[in-house]
Order: structure tokens, then C-alpha cells, then sequence
């Protein structure tokens, strides 16, 4: 309760009124993701620069159909502009979903694609070419991923990844009751060793990798869909321990049932802890870290203004059904906002059909308003995965959602008169060269922003690149970064409004 009340009424410095957020619908190519049961879910978005002129492409999962490259041909600070450019070795089917990540280390940022079959790692070349990978070792079975993470383990030279599989559809009792196990490729040198069974599985639709309590090590945190897990599935979070196990209640952690769709973290409070967003279907929760050391979570209250549980538009009011989620500041005025897409899985007779995106903007008081309507993202397709990234390099992120059976959409973030802004990328020698697992903290008028870098989470995808803070009125920022193995940079100062500030370690 301690920290629900804190969450309510901190006031971590006066905020200036800033207009409304704003968008406007840029026409893009088409593209759709469609299928049967097998891609009722996923539909996962990726997006990163493979080209190396700073702004971010989208790749996204097709389902039946081919996946496809968007590549950014935006005008800097201009109207957001994409061409389907994809490479003959991308236009895969069966793809449920994609991350982009420095597996090799070598300065360019490869794939790892999820598919309802074999999963792929594909390296980048120059210009947007991909091939796969040759000499890793790494060997996929023929399953249904639906969820990824990654991080970088103490003295390894490659991440290790960690792949959620959905139903076992070789199960002949499924679907329900026929979760499928997760798998875990840990490194063995310079390639994976077998898989290890992260077992039991109880349908993963989203997770993530992450330094929940500030420890030095990343954790993994699952979220599953109740809705084939039955009776004996909940959340999960596993300690990564040489042999990793689940937390349990004599760590602190308590059970969780939900019908999880999507993860995300950030620190809203300022206490250097990251709080958790999980979507579902009946209820979005954001949980607040008890700060005791222990794994343990209490969900945020009702007046906080995040459950986002039915339609804020239309007549439909049967319950909301959410799926990828993000944070993010939309107006730069110094406070995370939060984006969620919305959409019925298929014909779900007790969920709401008229499902539209929410936009919660954080305000003065630190909760959230709903602004999806007003600010023009209030799509009623069935959303699924999606990215909140600066695509035209003007400083305002702006937004793009794969729909299932509808095309894909990408708004332009137009807010009049923002507040100002920084975008930091942060770099290291080899191995883990974008530093997964640092810190970022960015200060600005007494106020301290702390940003874990993160590879996982969302609906099936997620995005790789400079990451982005809000100042409000603040010309000049400081920052520093807490890189993986605990060294602290020290305070460097930087101007405002400048949209690819690198820290090198």
C-alpha cells in the first residue's frame, strides 16, 4: 500500500501544461497478418535500423502469408515514408513474430525470427541483407513460439535466448491442457549448446528478461494464456540461476492467473525499480515492485487509470482484449506514457469486438487519462504487435500496429508544442556491443529517469535502438550509464533536442 499511495500522489517535480498529444494515419504498403488457429495470435512487429542511415525499419510477421521489410525512406523531420523492400531470404511464411539483436557482436543487428515451425536466427548484412547464421550451433524444432527474450550471462560471448512455445499441437489431448514447454539456449563458447526445457510450460504469449531488483542479474518473466492452461498454469518468473528454477512463494512471489498477451517494464516512480504492464484479456495490470528485495508484486489501483478493461468508445461493452504494450513519452514532457493495441482474438463471444488501441497519457498527478480517441489512434482492427519508436528522427515517437486480417497502420506523431527531448544510444566493446542489461539514467531539472535496456517483452516483437527520454522544458540533460557489469560512467552533460547522443563505454 506503501507504494501505491506513493505512486498516486509523487510529484517528482511541476509539470508544464503541454498540449494534447496528436496524430495523423501515414499510407504505407500493404500488408496483413492472416492465418487459422495457428496465428489467432502473435503478428509481431520488429523495428531497427538494418540500413545504417539511422532511421528504423519495420519488419513484420505475416502469418500464412509472406512477412515483410517495410525500409524508412523518411525525409528527416519529414512526412514518415516506407517501401516494401523485402529480401528474398526474409519473405518467410508461418512467421508469428521477430526481434531485432546483435547476436555476433559485430556492429550489426541481426533477426530472430519466431515462426509456428522452425525458428530462425538470420544475420544482418550491409543494406538490409540477411542470411542465416552457419556456425552457431543453434537448432530449432518444429514448434509454435509465440513469445522471446534475450540477455547477455555473466563471461559469455552470445546471448542467451529464451523462446516461448504456445500450444503442442502433436499433443492428441489439445488444445487445452497441451501447453508446450519453453526453451532455453544457453552458450557453451562461440555457439549454443542443447536447449534446455524450461518446464512447465503454460502457454507463453509474452516474455522478459530483466534486473528486476537492481541484483546484477537478469531474471526471466513469462506471461501465460490461462485460456488453454486450464487449472494448474499462472504466471511465472524463473531465477537464472546455473540451473534455473521458478520463484515461489517462500521467495515472495505470488501467483498470478491471467490471460497474458504482452509484457513491459519502466520505472515510473523514480526509485530506480522497474514496474510491470502485462495485458490480457479481461484487464490490463500494471504491478508495483514491493521494493524489499523479493520478488514481489502488488497490482496498481483502480484510480491509477491503467486497468483499460472495456472500449472507451462505441456500444460494445464487453471486455477489452490487450495484446502489445509499450511506454513511452508522447509528448516530451517528461512523464512515460503508455500504448496498448486491442482486438478481439477471433470471434470471442465475451470479449469486445469494437476494440480500440489505448493511449494512456500520464499526467500532472501521475495517473493516466485515456487520449486513444482524441489523439487519433483509436483503430477498431484486431491489433496485435506493434512499435513506439521516433521513425522520421524528429524527436517524437510515433507508432506502428500489425493488425490481424486488416492492414497494417503507422501515425505520425504531430503533438503541437512538445516538450523537449534526448535519445541516447549506448555502445561497449564486444562481446554484447549495445550493452543489453545496462542502465541508462538520464537527469534533468533534479529529476532522474532510469531506463534498463531490454531485448523481449511486448506481443511477439520489439524494437532496437537509441533509447528516448522526455525533458519537458529542460534544455540540457545529464546522463550516465550503469553498464552490465556494474561499472557506473560518470554524469556527462548534453544539450536537448539531440537525437543520436552515443555513450561509449
Amino acid at each position: 500500500m506503501r507504494r501505491e499511495i506513493a505512486l498516486l500522489l509523487m510529484a517528482l517535480a511541476a509539470l508544464p501544461a503541454t498540449a494534447d498529444p496528436r496524430y495523423q494515419t501515414v499510407d504505407v504498403p500493404m500488408h496483413i497478418y492472416s492465418g487459422g488457429w495457428e496465428h489467432y495470435v502473435g503478428g509481431g512487429l520488429a523495428a531497427f535500423d538494418c540500413n545504417g542511415d539511422g532511421l528504423p525499419e519495420l519488419f513484420a510477421a505475416g502469418g500464412s502469408a509472406p512477412a515483410t521489410l517495410l525500409v524508412n525512406r523518411s525525409p528527416p523531420g519529414g512526412t514518415i515514408r516506407f517501401l516494401a523492400e523485402t529480401p528474398q531470404s526474409l519473405r518467410l511464411n508461418s512467421v508469428t513474430g521477430a526481434y531485432p539483436l546483435d547476436i555476433d557482436s559485430d556492429g550489426t543487428l541481426d533477426l530472430v525470427i519466431l515462426r509456428a515451425g522452425e525458428n530462425l536466427l538470420m544475420k544482418g548484412g550491409s543494406d538490409c541483407a540477411f542470411s542465416p547464421f552457419q556456425s552457431l550451433g543453434f537448432v530449432s524444432a518444429d514448434r509454435w513460439t509465440t513469445a522471446f527474450s534475450a540477455t547477455w550471462e555473466a563471461g559469455r560471448s552470445l546471448p542467451t535466448l529464451a523462446f516461448g512455445n504456445y500450444v503442442d499441437r502433436s499433443d492428441p489431448d489439445g488444445p487445452f491442457r497441451a501447453c508446450d514447454v519453453a526453451m532455453l539456449y544457453r552458450p557453451d563458447g562461440s555457439a549454443y549448446a542443447a536447449p534446455l526445457a524450461l518446464s512447465p510450460g503454460h502457454c507463453p504469449l509474452s516474455m522478459l528478461f530483466s534486473d528486476w531488483g537492481r541484483t546484477g542479474r537478469a531474471d526471466l518473466r513469462i506471461s501465460n494464456d490461462r485460456h488453454y492452461y486450464v487449472d494448474d498454469g499462472e504466471e511465472q518468473m524463473w531465477a537464472m540461476e546455473d540451473l534455473p528454477r521458478l520463484y515461489d512463494a517462500a521467495d515472495g512471489w505470488k501467483a498470478h492467473k491471467l490471460w497474458g498477451m504482452g509484457i513491459a517494464s519502466r520505472d515510473l516512480t523514480g526509485d530506480g525499480l522497474p514496474e510491470v504492464f502485462l495485458t490480457s484479456m479481461g484487464d490490463q495490470r500494471l504491478q508495483l515492485p514491493a521494493g524489499n528485495g523479493r520478488p514481489e508484486y502488488t497490482d496498481a489501483p483502480y484510480a491509477l487509470g491503467t486497468t483499460a478493461h472495456r472500449p472507451y468508445m462505441g456500444d460494445d461493452g464487453r471486455p477489452s482484449t490487450g495484446w502489445h504494450v509499450a511506454f513511452g513519452d508522447v509528448q516530451n514532457d517528461g512523464c512515460d506514457d503508455i500504448f496498448i493495441t486491442k482486438g478481439n482474438v477471433e470471434q470471442m463471444p465475451d470479449s469486445a469486438m469494437e476494440d480500440p488501441n489505448n493511449l494512456l497519457i500520464q499526467n500532472a498527478e501521475r495517473t493516466f487519462t485515456e487520449m486513444g480517441a482524441e489523439s487519433g489512434v483509436a483503430s477498431l482492427h484486431r491489433g496485435r504487435g506493434a512499435a513506439m519508436v521516433d521513425l522520421n528522427a524528429d524527436g517524437l515517437l510515433d507508432i506502428a500496429v500489425v493488425n490481424r486480417r486488416a492492414p497494417l497502420e503507422v501515425w505520425q506523431n504531430i503533438t503541437p508544442e512538445p516538450g523537449n527531448a534526448i535519445s541516447v544510444s549506448v555502445r561497449q566493446p564486444a562481446p554484447n556491443v549495445n550493452a543489453v542489461g545496462a542502465w541508462i539514467e538520464v537527469r534533468a531539472d533534479g529529476v532522474i529517469q532510469s531506463r534498463e535496456i531490454t531485448v523481449g517483452g511486448g506481443h511477439a516483437g520489439g524494437s532496437a535502438g537509441p533509447e528516448h527520454f522526455g525533458l519537458g522544458p529542460a534544455e540540457m540533460a545529464e546522463l550516465r550509464v550503469i553498464w552490465p557489469d556494474g561499472t557506473m560512467s560518470p554524469w556527462v552533460e548534453r544539450p536537448a533536442n539531440v537525437y543520436a547522443t552515443h555513450a561509449e563505454r
